[in-house]
């Protein structure tokens, strides 16, 4: 993938890439009438923000307390070893564990700030238990419950 700089955007770049955050399911039209542009410029214009990793792909916002997975924790990962291989044991191995919503490596007093999604409080206490204090290196754990989200984009 290629990693070019944001200052190669121009404004109308900037628009498409708003407007698509705001709703990826616009259809090329709808996205050509908001910035000002005719379809087959923006189509081009989409595919190249595609190509170039501006755009990552596109999904549905899933309502998670429906389906049932609304408790949400914040784990604040310690590691009994930050060399290199251990960073990189500790991040391949969290990809495999699906109730890991988010992974965050911090510049702080601890390593990985995790965000982790359970059906409940006995859910995750089995996640931390049985998964998390089971990654490679973890020293430490300290667990943050959300008591309401406010703000999820």
């Amino acid at each position: 993938m290629n990693m070019p700089q944001t200052d190669q955007l121009d404004r109308i770049d900037r628009s498409i890439l708003s407007a698509l955050a705001r709703d990826g399911r616009l259809s090329a039209s709808e996205l050509a009438g908001q910035v000002g542009l005719s379809k087959t410029p923006v189509q081009a214009r989409v595919r190249r923000l595609e190509r170039d990793g501006y755009i990552r792909g596109y999904a549905a916002v899933i309502d998670r307390e429906r389906m049932g997975e609304g408790h949400v924790a914040f784990v604040q990962v310690k590691l009994s070893d930050t060399r290199s291989l251990a960073l990189a044991e500790f991040n391949r191995a969290v990809q495999a564990v699906p109730e890991i919503e988010q992974c965050h490596m911090m510049a702080a007093s601890f390593d990985y700030l995790l965000k982790v999604r359970t059906r409940d409080i006995a859910a995750y206490r089995r996640v931390l238990g049985e998964r998390i204090s089971a990654l490679p290196h973890v020293a430490q754990t300290s667990t943050f419950v959300a008591m309401e989200t406010v703000k999820d984009r």
